[in-house]
């Protein structure tokens, strides 16, 4: 695996590669890998020629300097969990490469990326646009990997990718979890053990509210069973809740009532860590088959 710092020099090292019509994938990353990072990278060596992984800490998506600070820097473990998952290339950029001195553009998605992270962390979603921008246009891959546990920004790269033409294809694969359920994130190193332990609670939670939403009739009201899930998050399991919603899937707008296809998306802090996590729910017709499926999956 080589490692690279230098944009010009990455270009210069996929010429001859692309030259030869090989396929690239590209795995967009802030480091600190867990297995959901890797499941991206093998699903991306399984399908092109070569892969490229970058890891840099994107500042410009960070509202919280402490957060930035806190966030975990694992560079020699990465690169060596990198290389076993058959990655071909690791990025790792620093911030005066992405960010030259000067630098005075953004690139800005509309509506989709204000609500819910957008609306608390006011130019998050620019900051991820306009480095995802950036890293599609140094790569030029076929295809870049990103991660469903933030549903949010895989809906905002996708309306980026559509609305600037930019020929590469989106891939988003399913939220890798804990035995327990937790969503694998690199924010979990931080949680103390029982942290840890209620921080289970949000899956548990949203695996409940899903099945109430399966056995629900269509056109059912919604609010009261997410004001039943915030209370159990905070009460039951210990969690601040910073928001807990049903949307649509597609453009997030909130669903006041049971459709066919929703998405729960929840937002918590425990033990100074702020985690997501998010379930998709796709109804049956009617409340009698839906009734079933939630029994199943219960």
């Amino acid at each position: 695996m080589k490692a690279i710092r230098s944009a010009a020099i990455l270009r210069d090292t996929l010429h001859g590669p692309r030259y030869e019509k090989k396929r690239i994938g590209l795995v967009p990353t802030m480091g600190a890998f867990h297995a959901g990072h890797l499941s991206l990278m093998r699903e991306a060596k399984d399908e092109h020629h070569l892969v490229v992984v970058s890891l840099f800490v994107n500042p410009t998506q960070f509202d919280d300097p402490e957060d930035l600070d806190r966030y975990p820097r694992t560079l020699v473990d990465d690169m060596d969990k990198a290389e076993a998952a058959g990655v071909d290339i690791l990025f790792h950029p620093t911030g005066e490469e992405i960010y030259p001195k000067g630098f005075d553009t953004r690139v800005e998605v509309g509506d989709i990326a204000h609500r819910f992270e957008g609306e608390g962390r006011p130019g998050h979603f620019a900051g991820v646009a306009t480095v995802v921008a950036k890293l599609l246009n140094i790569v030029q891959p076929h295809t870049a990997y990103f991660g469903l546990k933030d549903y949010q920004q895989s809906l905002v790269v996708r309306r980026m990718v559509a609305d600037l033409n930019l020929p590469v294809e989106v891939v988003c694969m399913p939220t890798v979890r804990e035995p327990d359920g937790l969503a694998l994130s690199s924010r979990n190193q931080r949680l103390d053990a029982d942290s840890r332990t209620r921080a289970a609670g949000l899956y548990r939670v949203l695996g409940r509210l899903r099945n109430d939403l399966l056995a629900a009739e269509t056109g059912a009201p919604t609010a009261a069973l997410l004001d039943a899930g915030r209370t159990e998050l905070e009460t039951v399991h210990g969690l601040h809740v910073d928001y807990l919603v049903l949307a649509h899937p597609d453009t997030l707008a909130p669903l006041p009532k049971v459709v066919r296809s929703m998405v729960l998306l929840a937002a918590v802090r425990v033990g100074g860590v702020r985690l997501i996590d998010n379930i998709e729910i796709h109804r049956t017709h009617g409340g009698g088959r839906a009734k079933a499926a939630a029994e199943a999956a219960g």
